[in-house]
């Protein structure tokens, strides 16, 4: 479901000179239904790279980079809008919202961009904020204007409100309390049950030996950076 081949990124440093860092090269993934890959290494060996790069926020220098049999990193811009929108899932550590849209639309908006009808996204969206112990009080209001926890909780509702096949997650048990994160937890073991393929960073060990399958060195992946 998702798969990365020898896949290389550097970043141009413009402002100094044009300086060149490598930080990916020759990268191999590969994340099979239902199970999840968790990206181990030490900070700044590239870990969140690799997931944006499956996302699509970053171009490749070379490789593949496969998601449901689309090569995100050669396909139109559409199309990796298509993907994203149907297929590829994105918790992140930050939440990036239309200020003064309500939080219940916002969980609500990728079904809405499906083409659900209002009352029934708003149900389900409502459903997960409850699951994450987030206050119907809150749900009228921006989450822009919320605490780290809460608005970790808004962005996790958003990325599970639908049920996308592929799932990156980038430390999505991060700023919760033991309630909360237990019901993250859950939320990925009922998302690798009906079959979704999920890479994710933990840096909480429980929390990855509870739901990784296995992990993959991205160490091995950062020039100059020992295996």
């Amino acid at each position: 479901m998702i798969e990365l081949i020898d896949v290389s990124k550097s970043f141009t440093l413009h402002n100094q000179g044009s300086a060149l860092i490598p930080v990916l090269e020759g990268a191999s993934l590969s994340v099979k239904p239902g199970d999840c890959v968790a990206l181990t290494g030490a900070s700044g060996v590239g870990k969140s790279t690799m997931i944006r790069v499956i996302y699509g926020n970053y171009l490749v220098a070379k490789g593949q980079v496969l998601v449901g049999g689309v090569d995100v990193a050669n396909a139109e811009p559409r199309r990796v809008l298509q993907l994203r929108r149907k297929t590829l899932g994105y918790v992140s550590q930050f939440l990036r919202v239309v200020p003064r849209v309500p939080t219940l639309e916002v969980v609500a908006e990728p079904l809405l961009a499906l083409g659900w009808k209002r009352q029934p996204a708003l149900e389900k969206a409502a459903g997960l904020l409850r699951r994450l112990n987030l206050s119907e009080q809150l749900w009228g209001l921006s989450p822009t204007t919320f605490s780290g926890g809460e608005q970790q909780r808004v962005n996790i509702a958003r990325g599970f409100v639908y049920d996308y096949p592929a799932l990156l997650l980038d430390e999505p048990t991060a700023s919760l309390d033991v309630r909360n994160r237990d019901t993250v937890l859950t939320l990925i073991e009922e998302a690798k049950q009906r079959g979704a393929a999920i890479v994710g960073i933990f840096h909480d060990f429980e929390a990855r030996n509870r739901v990784c399958d296995s992990a993959v060195d991205v160490s091995r992946f950062a020039p100059g950076v020992p295996a």
